[in-house]
């Protein structure tokens, strides 16, 4: 079953559909890349990807274990390279609002870095994460 269909709007803008509940998402090409940046790039979208998944998974574990990580923030970078252009590093700095033991720190991390799309990614791509308690 199909996940999303995106559609080209012009002007270096596409809109998705997220089948399953019809949320829409606008892209735009970065003011770098001539677009206007009135909207995620694509690109954005790739190194966000990567801190939603990252916080979804952490949350499972979370809810399984009663930690509690609501109000957790992630800050993320997006580092572009170029020939060819592409992103090559992408920094995430999660800011935790509790207090937690090294028992629950390493659950969270190592829930974090083996996120789908964490594994997804290429080997090439550095992924910089910080977890700041």
């Amino acid at each position: 079953m199909a996940t999303s269909i995106v559609y080209y709007s012009g002007e270096l803008r596409t809109e998705s559909t997220h089948i399953q509940s019809g949320q829409k998402l606008t892209t735009d090409a970065p003011t770098d890349n001539e677009g206007k940046g009135e909207a995620f790039s694509p690109t954005d979208l790739l190194a966000t990807s990567l801190a939603n998944c990252m916080l979804t998974i952490m949350g499972i574990v979370a809810q399984r274990k009663n930690i509690d990580i609501d109000s957790t923030r992630a800050t993320v970078e997006k580092i572009m390279g170029q020939d060819p252009r592409r992103v090559i590093e992408i920094k995430i700095d999660f800011q935790f609002p509790g207090s937690y033991s090294n028992k629950e720190k390493n659950l969270l991390e190592h829930a974090a870095l083996n996120c789908p799309v964490a594994n997804s990614l290429s080997k090439d791509l550095l992924q910089t994460i910080k977890f700041s308690y």
